[in-house]
């Protein structure tokens, strides 16, 4: 059987390829430089954002949510990736998926992905492209290169660099023309970590729809309905927990520090744990395990994908997000702080950003299941009416800097400001007109 190609020889043949086309001259059959900047089918921005996949996620949403204000605004808003669960949410906004294996890290994979973005790009008179995830983002640099286009990274995630190799892959969503982070504690790691220029880095957090989280869309007999489902009892505060099923997100944690709550407290809350395992079986086993073990079976639910977010935030008392390692920005806590729940939290990452020590929530030290467990009894013992105020706090703060309407306009802002930029040089590169 062949060996499969690993990260270092990923590297070393993106890199090569790099070189090679930057000196290809790969317009020649793109016709004029002004055909490639002509308006296509009346769109006055055609934009192609490159992205592994289209399920549950943070990345995903911002995909989605960038692509509804290019359509918006007049523009064509492609999206390269495999493809997954949103995309019916995709075609909604307005945005046009263009199927390629984006997912692959097979580094034969990313360099025909590069050539099949570089033609799309020609054919679809693509003026921009925005790259969200490090696989995919070396066929997008690549074909951006050839296509002569400007290049737009967003750094989604803290990215693990323990080897010059693996910081050599990280190092291609700091090769954009402008590097969005995803929160101010996300711009402070690109700048430490990546030799560039503080200019080219904006933060831009994440947005919530406050049209789509809003508590007063909600129907009360639906939060009671769904409350049953769980098999939520009188009395009982719901603590829900949302994030893919992943080692990372800490839920081992949660559920140790469950046991020691269900101890002090028997049968004061209903934990709800909702999340894909996203073919993680064996972390799913383990958790169920550990529940089993703890004798939590009619403590903590294992309650999958939810598709209804707002309802879930709306049917609970307080989220909690338990993860062991930064979190670059955590959605999840401001769309449930925009449903007016207060929010548990571990101390690192976004979310020293998004939760106000005991104002719109607390904060807890990370992978601490004591802490973590004092707090819930600390947010059960406040009381619905102090919880409701937390939540009220949690709702103002999102309104004031998390919508996603302000995400949204930033983002466009950047990318008049990269088509601009690149409009200057092709000016200075001209040749002077004679003077007669």
């Amino acid at each position: 059987m062949r060996e499969p190609l690993n990260n270092a020889r990923l590297m070393n043949l993106c890199v090569l390829l790099s070189n090679i086309v930057i000196k290809h001259r790969f317009s020649q059959r793109g016709g004029k430089r002004g055909k490639r900047r002509a308006l296509q089918e009346g769109h006055n921005l055609t934009v192609l954002q490159v992205t592994p996949e289209l399920n549950a996620g943070g990345v995903e949403r911002t995909t989605l949510e960038i692509a509804e204000a290019i359509s918006r605004a007049g523009g064509l808003a492609l999206v390269a990736s495999a493809g997954g669960r949103l995309e019916p949410d995709l075609k909604t906004t307005g945005g046009e998926l263009v199927r390629i294996p984006a997912a692959s890290k097979n580094p034969i994979t990313l360099i025909a992905n590069a050539f099949k973005l570089a033609k799309l790009v020609r054919d679809r008179k693509v003026q921009l492209i925005h790259a969200r995830s490090r696989a995919p983002a070396w066929s997008a640099l690549l074909a951006a290169r050839m296509a002569r286009v400007p290049f737009v990274t967003t750094y989604h995630g803290i990215y693990n660099a323990k080897s010059p190799i693996k910081a050599l892959y990280n190092s291609v969503m700091a090769r954009g023309d402008v590097i969005i982070a995803n929160s101010e504690f996300t711009r402070e790691h690109v700048l430490a970590h990546h030799d560039v220029m503080p200019e080219r880095v904006i933060a831009i957090p994440r947005g919530v729809d406050l049209d789509v989280f809003d508590p007063q869309s909600i129907n009360t007999e639906e939060v009671a309905d769904l409350r049953a489902k769980w098999g939520v009892k009188a009395g009982q505060c719901v603590v829900l927990v949302p994030a893919r099923l992943t080692r990372w997100k800490g839920q081992m944690v949660l559920i140790e520090a469950a046991r020691l709550l269900n101890e002090r407290r028997p049968g004061a809350t209903k934990i709800i744990i909702a999340g894909d395992d996203q073919g993680r079986r064996a972390y799913t086993q383990e958790m169920l395990s550990a529940i089993k073990a703890g004798g939590l079976q009619d403590v903590v639910s294992l309650a999958g994908h939810l598709r209804q977010m707002p309802l879930a935030f709306a049917a609970s008392d307080m989220a909690v997000f338990p993860v062991i390692e930064p979190e670059a920005f955590g959605r999840g806590a401001v769309e449930a702080e925009a449903m007016g729940v207060p929010v548990i939290a571990s101390n690192l990452g976004g979310y020293t950003e998004t939760v106000v020590e005991g104002q719109t929530g607390f904060l807890v030290p990370a992978g601490a299941e004591g802490p973590l467990c004092g707090a819930m009894e600390r947010m059960i013992d406040a009381g619905a009416e102090k919880r409701a105020e937390m939540g009220k706090k949690g709702q103002e703060r999102v309104r004031a800097l998390y919508s996603k309407a302000a995400l949204q306009s930033a983002t466009l802002a950047v990318y008049q400001r990269v088509l601009s930029e690149a409009d200057s040089r092709k000016t200075a590169k001209a040749p002077a007109q004679p003077v007669l």
